[in-house]
């Protein structure tokens, strides 16, 4: 059964799983939510390394091109317990002139337990500010969005 609020993971969409562990949860064993954020960017993190094979650590130590988050949002159905598995996945909402929405979706046994946005920016490291996203970029992600649809 799925959360009619949070429309389910295309089949092809990137996912992770991440073991809910103590260092995330709050005295009452549920995972405190400040911890899902950095969860999502560890997932953006792979998603680019793994799911749209563009080394990460290179864009941004060697290319010194950031992906800064500049809005994020999260709406939590239940709580994630210590133990469980959580699956995150990732979809590509939007892709402007120098900016990405996400969508991300966190799920234990297939049911919604958290649906949130990220917006990330393509940012120079040099300059610190925003640039236009390189076209090696924006045509993976465009492929990668064209098999989410």
């Amino acid at each position: 059964m799925t959360d009619p609020a949070v429309p389910p993971l295309p089949a092809a969409a990137f996912r992770v799983q991440r073991p809910i562990r103590f260092s995330h949860c709050d005295p009452a064993g549920i995972v405190y939510f400040p911890n899902f954020f950095d969860l999502f960017n560890a997932l953006v993190e792979d998603w680019f390394t793994h799911g749209l094979g563009i080394d990460y650590a290179h864009t941004i130590l060697k290319r010194r091109l950031g992906l800064p988050t500049v809005h994020a949002e999260c709406d939590f159905m239940r709580p994630c317990w210590m133990g469980e598995m959580l699956t995150l996945g990732v979809v590509v909402e939007h892709i402007g002139r120098s900016s990405l929405r996400l969508r991300i979706v966190g799920e234990i046994d297939g049911k919604p337990r958290l649906a949130g946005h990220l917006v990330l920016v393509t940012m120079s490291l040099e300059s610190h500010t925003s640039v236009t996203i390189p076209d090696d970029l924006r045509s993976t992600i465009e492929r990668y969005r064209a098999t989410c649809d």
